[in-house]
């Protein structure tokens, strides 16, 4: 291995990296607020790909029917209460309207990448009140063998909405630029500066915003923020929408590099779950340093041996889980 092989897999690993810290951080923020470990992030990614696809190809998504079917569904299980039926069922009403406007229109690719995000954005709450809301106060194993079937069910409706075929959306740009004997392309700076900007914005919500410091009141401390008046199945939902829409904005990212399948997100997601359980589950900061390391060892390790890069690549979470049972053991021991 020559230093520009070295350069051109350690911007591969870099690229991917930064996918799957964003996908940490979804994860993350689900997992805090919620206590649940989002295994369905990854086919939200898978999701999110298939739907602009499918814009791009002039076909009206068929996610979007299955949100409104999802959104109906929700509305109806709270008919008590007809405000929280409203918020289940209008912002899917609107942003169907909003999607079948942009494809008569012709609307702009971008224009179409939001709309792919809104839509699977919105699934993610319906996708909680019907499988996680009638399960609070459930355990954490409980909750995480909801989350697998939720994942299983989600593959075999993706099978049905999109085919088996896998597909690709074109790239952010197609421009390159010249760094010292490695060309870097125009998609790569997009991902690394969609990440800060996102990565950014969220850490300014998370200080500065009344709904930021609700949403870390309610990981943080759950009881005293019932006490305070935060509802917790809102931040919940929202929490869940934020994952959803970083899900589905990291598949649109990767979809022009990688063909995505119905089925593809699975693994992808498992990647960002590496790198929050390295961050125990808690830490921000470092499940993004452990995402963009994951990537890397992904990338050096699929050069040397692509057989084994997924082992490889698994085997990070070895040392991670003896370094935090061992931290564990030394908080509690007197």
């Amino acid at each position: 291995m020559d230093v520009t092989i070295a350069e051109l897999l350690l911007q591969d690993g870099l690229t991917t990296g930064a996918v799957y810290l964003l996908l940490a951080v979804g994860l993350l923020l689900v997992f805090l607020v919620t206590r649940v470990i989002f295994i369905p992030q990854g086919d939200f990614v898978a999701y999110g790909a298939l739907t602009l696809a499918s814009m791009l190809a002039g076909h009206t998504p068929a996610t979007l029917w299955v949100l409104d079917a999802c959104a109906l569904a929700s509305a109806l299980l709270q008919w008590r209460s007809p405000r929280a039926a409203a918020w289940a069922l209008g912002p899917a009403l609107l942003i169907t309207a909003a999607t079948l406007l942009a494809l008569r229109l012709g609307a702009w690719t971008w224009l179409l990448g939001l709309l792919a995000i809104g839509i699977t954005a919105l699934l993610a709450p319906a996708v909680y009140r019907l499988a996680f809301r009638p399960l609070r106060g459930a355990s954490v194993l409980t909750l995480l063998v909801v989350a697998m079937a939720v994942h299983f069910v989600m593959v075999g409706v993706g099978l049905v909405l999109f085919g088996p075929e896998a597909q690709r959306t074109p790239a952010f740009s197609n421009a390159s630029f010249a760094w010292g004997d490695v060309d870097v392309s125009g998609h790569s700076l997009w991902i690394a500066g969609i990440c800060l900007v996102l990565v950014a914005v969220l850490s300014w919500m998370f200080r500065a915003t009344m709904l930021g410091r609700a949403l870390r009141a309610s990981a943080s401390n759950p009881m005293g923020a019932r006490l305070m008046g935060i509802e917790g199945d809102r931040m919940a939902a929202i929490a869940f929408v934020l994952a959803g829409g970083i899900a589905a904005l990291a598949g649109l990212l990767i979809a022009p590099v990688t063909p995505i399948a119905y089925d593809a997100g699975f693994l992808i997601g498992l990647k960002g779950f590496i790198a929050a359980v390295i961050g125990g589950l808690a830490s921000y900061p470092v499940a993004a340093v452990a995402a963009l390391v994951v990537g890397v060892v992904e990338s050096f390790a699929s050069f040397w041996s692509s057989a084994y890069a997924a082992a490889i690549v698994f085997a990070l979470l070895v040392p991670a889980l003896i370094y935090l049972s061992l931290r564990s053991r030394t908080i509690e021991e007197p």
